[in-house]
Parts: C-alpha cells; structure tokens; sequence
C-alpha cells in the first residue's frame, strides 16, 4: 500500500498580548549606588537626588482633588509647592499629567511626583550588633533614624543604612517597630519566614518588652499603671492623646531613679523664684505646672500594648513627661500644664495647628530645653526652614538638627520571649545613668 504524505495547516499560536511599558514618569529615575552618603562630624548626610515617588491612592483619599491630598497629607513643602508640581507635571496620575489641580483621585490611581530630594542628616553613631544568626539579626537602634523609608527620609533609615553596609540585594526585613526618635533593641529579619515568625510572637503579645525613660520630676515611687486608651487624632503630624473613644492601652511603670536639680555654689539648690524680676514673671511661672517639678527621675516602663507613642502618651498624662520630647513636653504646643490629666478633644484643633508650625517657623522646643542640661549653644541650634531655596528645584532648605533633636530619652532596652527561649538586651543609655556628684542604679533590674 502506497503511503502519501498529508499535510496539515499549521496550528495557529495566539500572539501573546504586547502590554505597553509603563510611562517613564512612574518609574524611579535614578538608583544611586553606592548610596550618596557622607560623614561630617556626628553627623549621616545624603547628597540631594532626583527621585520619582509612586503610591497607590489610599483609602482616604478616595474622591478628593489631588492638591488638597499633598496640601494634607504631606507636611515638609508648603501648598504652594505641590500646586506648582502639579501644574509642571512632575506630579502625575497613573503616568500622565493631570488637567487640573482639581482633579479628583479614584480608587486604583497610581500618583506619581518626581522631585530633587534633601534628606535631614541623621547621627553618625553606627548601628550597634547585639546578635546575628542565620535568621535574624539584633540591631541596637541609634535614636534619631527611622526604621523605614518614610516622609523626608529614605536613605537615612535603619532599613538603607543596613543594605549599604551588606550590598544592594539584600533586603532587611524589621520585626518591631521603633520610633525615629527612640533607641534600643530592634529585630531584623534575614528571610521572610523569620521575620513573619517573630513579628508575630510580637503582635500576640507572647514578648516581653522593658524601656527606660527619663522624665520631668519626681515620679512617684512603687507601681504606677496607665490604662488610657490612644487616639490619633493627626495622621500627618502623627499626634496621638489619650481619649475615651481611643484604643486599648496599658503600661506599667517603674521609677528606677530620681536626681534632684544640682546645687549651686553655696550649697543651695537654684530656684526659679529667685529670678523673678517682675509680677508679670512670677505670675508666668505660677501656670508652668512642669517648672515646680524638680530635676527628673529615670523611670522603667512595661507596656503590655503597643500603641504608637504609647510611652510617651502616658508620661504625659501622668504628668511626667519625658523631659526632651519635642511634641508631648512641648509647652508650645500643649501649653502650660503640658496636658497632664487632660483626656478632652476642647482644644485638638488648637495643638494640631501648634504642632503644625514646630520645625517650620518656630523651633520645636521641649521643656529640657530651659534648664541647665542643655547648653545656650543647642537652644538655638535647631531645625526649622532657612528661609533658603536649593538652587536646583526651589525646595525650602532647613537648618541641621541640634544634638538635643536627635533623639528623645526613651530606650527599648530588653525583649525578652514569655517561654524563656530567647531574651536581648542593651545596657542603659548615658543619659540615664547618674549625673556627676550623685549615686544610682547602673542597670535595671529583673
């Protein structure tokens, strides 16, 4: 039987579907490694960058026009700017320019703003090791460095610093969370598996967390226990108080310390009514509530939640805030009593528009500032707008922070698992150990 060849038709391969490249303007123009950092002095400084800045629309901006977003939302450039970005197109919607600047931003959208970028410089203090294995590191924080990327920082974070020491694809993965301003025990993932374990040990409240702070006064001796719960009441400043409709929050406190104020020459100890030069003083002083509370105590402090600024909160409220705290001992902002036993919304408005100004026009100025620990020299060295513009991008030039800015007197000291398997700790910061002349506690104890 003869055998013929038959031919088939070739079976048609559906081309797969081109997608367009995203638009340049979503797509960060520049990477720079290694990272533009350089040391001056006690100092961390970034080179300016050009840098192109892409989120998805959140929640709560859905329906609202794209400058009243920035003008909000976003604290460090003034309204003015954010209306000419958006009308020179270096702030986009989903890659492509917008018609107006009030154009309303939906659900999905992609907002994208090409800018020149100044970093604050941070504290040159290394990252301290507390411990590393294969899985995670334990990272002593220097107070002043955010953990994240976040605001006018990007570079200058824990998580950038890391990766320029170890190289550019490696990526730290932070377990707990720490304030900008607050030091100590900080744990970094090595792998996501790691860090999802732990992080939830840490959110299941299985963690026991200790911190040292150093606040205004005499704080009473014995066991003191907060239970006031924490609102945010400013997502842009992050401001939180305590308020009857906030979050569950719980902190048990400890005073390790108390330093009374140092004598003067004659043996006596310096009162501020010896000062008074007229009536009008004396009745100035009579309304600073803080003033009569002499010298400071070094206080142990056990949060049992872990709302953001829960520490700091709570000092407040019991009246013994922590003495260099540029928001919550800031009688700028809070006024005379500093909100000791305040838990009313009367006067939000009022403190969110003070708040708004610190670092601005005024320098942000906590009540340490006013006695003798901090000298003539850093009261007036401060961070706040120059009044300069960088020549390249308009941008409104600040001030280098002083030393007192760099961080605030509260150190996450010891982490410590409930079942016993692991336990990290520091020792105390300087500022908590006692001053020249008196006698105290080198350590915390169990």
């Amino acid at each position: 039987m003869a055998l013929t060849s038959v031919e088939h038709p070739a079976p048609q391969v559906e081309k797969p579907e081109t997608l367009a490249p995203p638009p340049a303007t979503v797509v960060t123009p520049c990477d720079p490694w290694p990272r533009p950092y350089y040391l001056e002095g006690d100092l961390r400084r970034v080179l300016p960058y050009h840098y192109t800045y892409n989120t998805y629309c959140k929640e709560r901006w859905r329906g609202r026009e794209l400058l009243d977003i920035f003008a909000s939302e976003f604290r460090d450039r003034p309204e003015d700017y954010y209306k000419d970005a958006i009308e020179r197109g270096k702030v986009v919607l989903n890659g492509k320019p917008v018609p107006s600047i009030y154009t309303v931003v939906k659900n999905g959208d992609i907002i994208s703003h090409t800018l020149h970028r100044h970093e604050p410089p941070v504290t040159a203090q290394p990252i301290g090791i507390v411990h590393e294995d294969n899985d995670m590191i334990v990272i002593n924080k220097p107070a002043g460095v955010p953990v994240h990327p976040a605001g006018r920082y990007n570079y200058n974070s824990i998580v950038e610093i890391m990766r320029a020491e170890r190289g550019h694809g490696w990526n730290p993965l932070p377990c707990n969370r720490l304030d900008r301003l607050t030091s100590g025990v900080m744990f970094i993932g090595k792998h996501p598996r790691a860090a999802e374990k732990l992080s939830l040990q840490i959110s299941g409240r299985t963690v026991k967390k200790e911190y040292v702070a150093r606040v205004k006064g005499e704080f009473p001796e014995g066991e003191v226990v907060c239970e006031q719960p924490i609102l945010q009441i400013s997502p842009k400043l992050g401001l939180n108080r305590v308020r009857a409709n906030g979050k569950e929050a719980k902190t048990v406190f400890r005073r390790l310390a108390y330093y009374p104020p140092k004598p003067k020459a004659n043996g006596v100890a310096e009162d501020a009514q010896d000062n008074f030069t007229t009536h009008a003083d004396e009745v100035r002083y009579s309304q600073m509530g803080w003033k009569k509370k002499e010298g400071y105590s070094i206080v142990r402090c056990l949060p049992l939640t872990g709302r953001t600024h829960q520490l700091r909160v709570h000092l407040q409220y019991l009246g013994h805030p922590i003495t260099n705290d540029p928001i919550y001992s800031n009688q700028r902002v809070f006024g005379p009593s500093l909100a000791h036993g305040d838990s009313l919304a009367d006067n939000d408005e009022d403190i969110i528009a003070r708040l708004s100004r610190m670092g601005k026009s005024e320098v942000a100025e906590a009540v340490a500032y006013h006695d003798e620990m901090v000298e003539e020299y850093n009261k007036k060295k401060a961070e706040k707008m120059t009044g300069e513009l960088c020549e390249i991008c308009d941008t409104p030039l600040y001030s280098d922070p002083g030393v007192h800015e760099l961080g605030i007197y509260l150190h996450a000291k010891r982490y410590a698992c409930e079942d016993g398997n692991w336990e990290y700790e520091t020792p105390l910061p300087d500022w908590a150990l006692p001053p020249e002349g008196f006698t105290g506690p080198l350590e915390t104890t169990s």
